[in-house]
């Protein structure tokens, strides 16, 4: 599992099949307490390498800046978010 925020990450799971879901491809593995998860194939080392681009924190400062604006807006003209 490569998903770094599942609580599964970094542990070698037995995939007991694959199917097609929503367009993709998803493992469902052994989970090692008698369950089974369902794992899209991207959160796996079969998938695609992860791209490493972050957000830098002033990234996300400005988007914070814009999303408050907008929920600004809202508020203004009387639309609840």
């Amino acid at each position: 599992m490569t998903y770094p925020f599942h609580p599964l990450a970094g542990r070698s799971l037995e995939i007991l099949y694959s199917k097609r879901r929503g367009g993709g491809r998803v493992f469902v593995c052994d989970a090692g307490d008698g369950s089974s998860v369902t794992l899209p194939i991207e959160w796996t080392d079969r998938g695609p390498a992860a791209d490493e681009a972050r957000l830098s924190t002033e990234s996300l400062t400005e988007l914070l800046v814009v999303v408050n604006a907008l929920l600004g807006g809202c508020a203004d003209r009387g639309e609840g978010v």
